[in-house]
């Protein structure tokens, strides 16, 4: 305390002899300078944001504009003049007498300008919105603004020209991504809401949508787009949005020849493939180098294959048709093949070559079942490798240079020049003891948090959360975005900046370890049509799931709009049986739905379907398949198989009988639960079934087709294959047998779905 006290006067009599000289204006008149010596700012009316030099580095600095007084230890930068060749010390940001505002280094040298010389008076000024404004003095012109040039970041009610390269997809025409490609410009503007839009037709909401927050729109170093929103609260700037949810599918984020993963709990990481090294152990956008030599001769090479992993781009072609040994004979042919993807496309049948000469945007994903094989030489050791290189960054050498700049020396006060070292001296003493005793503190906390937050990883990195990671994660169980007799579904923000769905079970009707057993087994699920599960909450009462959101929802959301065309409803059903065949017939566990039904059908932003809700309904060992003991009968009224009603053997039908209601929906787009008319002895009678009313329609139909066009849809009529429309009718009305054993398989659905002929299409009108 002594030494704190003394140090405390002596400093106090040193600001006697070097006084402060930062100032701040309001506006910059013509001849006037900001310095960077003085730490002079220019502060907006509001005070929201300031404007003035920040350190970018060790004797480097830029002219900046960021929020004031958001953050204690850091500034939120929304603007920089200089960012590719930032200043030295002593330099000034002026408008010139002539009208220009310039940025000069020490040593005299503009290192940017706005060319805006004039012989009109002008000033310059920082408004509310935190633009930077050069206007004539009246302010009715303004000569420039820094709204005009935008770096990373966009504010409320700026209104740039934009490009989209990456964003949305750049697989999905513009129709499919909700833009138009017939528009002469690119603008787009946040307006103080949240609210985005843009001219070619492309807009989205915050999370907290409504006037109040302070606002951002920044472009971050990860290649990700996100709107960020300040809780007063917090202090912290809270994602409220972003363009891209998986990491990995950021363009080039892992550079040509790496392979982006995410390993839950552990981010983003970059691998590279066998044969190639890091580039550059500093920069996962440097990506990898081969290390061997490609030639021309074919026979020196060979084929690696790695599953679940794409590249997207870069093909020579795209050929159909072609078999695999083709596939593979084009790319040896090719010098500068470097590998191959070979492609069954659902959508139209067919299968595709795609010979790569470039390996980039690569991305690893359980979820997507193809392949990419990799052209390496045959006599190494490449070919044998079954893993890959993670790319580790190399954060601790000096990456950053310095600027080489050299100054006149300062010929001060010998006695203020002795006082401020020896002040210095005893302040870094009693500074390095007290950071010491925060550091001790710091990491004793630290591992009490850790064990506190309980982040269990199993094999894949399945994460055990806590319910208040999971409240703040859904702002409070605020947004619901879908509800069923389990339980509620919300949109969350996980603390990793992916976008999930929190499903919060109705009550705890098992104990921890039941539920701890289930959950293990579904993690362990993985399939291209099941909904992937991130992890768990299992606190006190509170049961938990956590998920990929799906953007489009349910099909049940959809099922009624024009959004779903008769292609994609027939990829709906191929897909949800694909999933369904998995969890009967291929999981090591035998796994019961007990709740299929367009709520539980999600889809993607392709429209894709996903079977969600397949936890924790019924989990058996394959060795126990006739053990039919349910503690209650599960599922939804006019989804539910007659076993639940007769309490006879629960087997795997059950799901079946549901999916074939599910089927029926999809083509005639009625519930199952609405009232119908069925024909008997040439009268009418009212309230049938769904599956009583289509069979009725097929058997006094006058011809063939005639019952097909009656039932269809009305929304697809006059769109449909009529060829697939009867399979689909006569898969559904097979699935739906009172008998069970009359009933197919999925795998025999599967099958059948897919044994249709193209030939011969007619319309169903």
């Amino acid at each position: 305390m002594a030494i704190s006290s003394f140090l405390f006067v002596l400093l106090s009599l040193l600001q006697t002899w070097t006084p402060s000289s930062s100032t701040s204006f309001d506006v910059l008149e013509r001849g006037a300078s900001l310095s960077e010596k003085t730490n002079d700012t220019l502060i907006s009316p509001n005070g929201v944001f300031s404007a003035g030099f920040l350190s970018v580095g060790d004797n480097a600095f830029g002219f900046a504009i960021w929020y004031t007084n958001i953050l204690l230890n850091d500034h939120t930068v929304v603007w920089m003049a200089n960012r590719e060749e930032p200043a030295g010390k002593k330099s000034k940001h002026s408008l010139l007498k002539n009208g220009d505002l310039v940025l000069k280094e020490a040593g005299r040298k503009v290192l940017w300008s706005t060319g805006t010389a004039s012989q009109s008076s002008m000033k310059l000024e920082l408004l509310n919105t935190g633009n930077l404004v050069l206007s004539t003095s009246d302010g009715v012109n303004c000569l420039w603004q820094s709204f005009d040039s935008p770096t990373d970041t966009l504010l409320p009610q700026q209104d740039p020209n934009i490009t989209s390269t990456y964003w949305p997809p750049i697989w999905l025409l513009p129709n499919e991504a909700g833009r138009n490609r017939y528009n002469s410009s690119r603008t787009a503007v946040l307006d103080p809401s949240g609210y985005f839009i843009s001219s070619d037709g492309l807009e989205f909401s915050s999370t907290d949508f409504g006037e109040g927050p302070l606002r951002r729109l920044t472009l971050d170093s990860d290649g990700n787009l996100r709107l960020y929103s300040f809780n007063e609260k917090t202090k912290k700037w809270v994602i409220s949005w972003q363009a891209i949810s998986k990491a990995c599918m950021v363009h080039g984020v892992c550079g040509p020849n790496g392979v982006c993963t995410y390993g839950r709990g552990l981010g983003r990481r970059c691998f590279c493939l066998p044969g190639y090294k890091v580039k550059k152990d500093s920069d996962w956008s440097s990506g990898c180098e081969p290390e061997f030599n490609f030639s021309c001769n074919h026979d020196d090479f060979g084929f690696l294959n790695f599953t679940h992993v794409e590249f997207y781009g870069f093909s020579t072609e795209a050929i159909s048709n072609l078999t695999f040994q083709g596939c593979k004979e084009k790319c040896l042919n090719i010098c500068s093949c470097k590998g191959f993807q070979y492609r069954f496309h659902n959508e139209i049948g067919v299968y595709k070559c795609y010979p790569k000469i470039i390996l980039f945007n690569g991305h690893h994903t359980p979820s997507y079942g193809g392949v990419i094989y990799l052209k390496l030489p045959k006599d190494s050791s490449f070919l044998n490798k079954t893993t890959v290189k993670e790319i580790r960054l190399n954060c601790s050498g000096n990456i950053s240079q310095s600027l080489k700049r050299h100054y006149g020396k300062f010929h001060g006060n010998g006695k203020v020049k002795f006082l401020l070292w020896f002040a210095s001296a005893i302040g870094a003493v009693e500074m390095t003891c007290i950071s010491l005793v925060w550091f001790f503190l710091f990491i004793a906390n630290k591992n009490t948090k850790v064990v506190n937050r309980g982040y269990l990883l199993a094999a894949r990195g399945f994460t055990k959360f806590t319910f208040d990671e999971l409240k703040e994660a859904t702002k409070g169980f605020t947004e619901e975005i879908g509800r069923g007799a389990g339980g509620i579904v919300y949109r969350a923000l996980l603390f990793d900046n992916r976008v999930a769905a929190v499903k919060r079970l109705n009550e705890a009707t098992q104990g921890e370890a039941e539920f701890l057993t289930e959950v293990q087994t579904i993690e362990k699920l993985n399939h291209m049509y099941l909904i992937e599960m991130w992890g768990y909450c299992a606190e006190g009462k509170h049961r938990l799931l956590v998920y990929e959101y799906m953007a489009r929802g349910s099909l049940a959301d959809n099922l009624h709009s024009n959004s779903i065309s008769w292609d994609k409803r027939f990829e709906i059903a191929v897909g949800t049986a694909k999933g369904l065949s998995y969890l009967h017939d291929e999981c090591l566990e035998w796994v019961l739905h007990c709740d299929i039904k367009p709520q539980n059908i999600l889809l993607d932003s392709n429209y894709q379907p996903k079977v969600a809700d397949f936890g924790l309904s019924k989990l058996r060992s394959r060795g126990g398949l006739n053990d039919s003991s349910f503690s209650k009968i599960r599922g939804t009224r006019g989804y539910m198989a007659p076993e639940w009603v007769y309490n006879l053997p629960i087997t795997s039908k059950v799901d079946v009988y549901s999916y074939g209601i599910v089927l029926l929906e999809l083509v005639t787009g009625k519930s199952p639960a609405g009232a119908f008319q069925t024909y008997e002895n040439e009268g009418m009678k009212e309230h049938g079934t769904l599956t009583t009313w289509v069979r009725e329609k097929k058997n006094i139909a006058a011809s063939n087709e005639a019952w097909i066009k009656e039932i269809v849809d009305p929304m697809i009529a006059g769109n449909c294959d009529i060829n697939k429309m009867k399979i689909m009718v006569q898969v559904a009305l097979q699935c739906v047998e009172e008998d069970r054993a009359a009933r197919p398989s999925m795998s025999e659905v599967v099958e059948m779905l897919l044994s249709f002929e193209d030939d011969d299409q007619s319309p169903c009108a």
